[in-house]
């Protein structure tokens, strides 16, 4: 009984479940900051120029409004339009190279994400992550002590897979409100 006494009180100052929601926290702040950068391609200087003179060949169509000038500015209409069509294959190919190497970084950081979560659920497999007194998880205490030991001197022992459960849940939280 004194060696589970001495066991607990040891691992109450454990840094393992901080760490293992830091963990869980940088996954979630890494693929959602990488799902962003595939939707929101940043524009090239090149698809910037491209807007630039569009602008500048509408505008000068615009002022040629003489029926003597209307062979000029249907010319010059027509190189806009053609910009235009630049413009969006440009912009389609780059879309394109952004979507395959963020689903190639996505697939990366699954990958790493399943087993680093592996990694973890054997290590602590029937270990307590974390020790929280009885009272403050009243209803939940079965559910949280699930493969951690379940309940010892009025203290919840919370297993792995119920942490990792929860930490996921809770950095989802904290990435909806930092808009990430």
């Amino acid at each position: 009984m004194e060696e589970t006494v001495e066991t607990l009180e040891g691992r109450q100052g454990s840094l393992a479940a901080p760490l293992i929601f830091m963990i869980v926290i940088a996954f979630q702040f890494l693929s959602r900051g990488l799902e962003h950068l595939k939707k929101n391609a940043s524009m090239r200087s090149a698809e910037t120029n491209l807007r630039g003179e569009i602008k500048q060949l509408l505008k000068e169509a615009s002022s040629l409004s003489q029926p003597s000038t209307f062979a000029q500015a249907a010319k010059l209409r027509r190189l806009a339009a053609a910009k235009e069509k630049e413009l969006a294959n440009y912009h389609d190919s780059q879309k394109k190279e952004m979507k395959i190497s963020c689903d190639l970084y996505l697939k990366v950081l699954f990958i790493t994400k399943v087993v680093t979560y592996f990694v973890l659920i054997c290590w602590f497999w029937r270990v307590p992550v974390a020790i929280i007194s009885q009272q403050l998880v009243q209803p939940f205490g079965r559910i949280l002590s699930w493969r951690g030991g379940g309940i010892l001197n009025g203290n919840v022992m919370v297993g792995i897979i119920p942490w990792l459960i929860l930490s996921t849940r809770v950095s989802k939280f904290i990435c909806q409100l930092f808009k990430i």
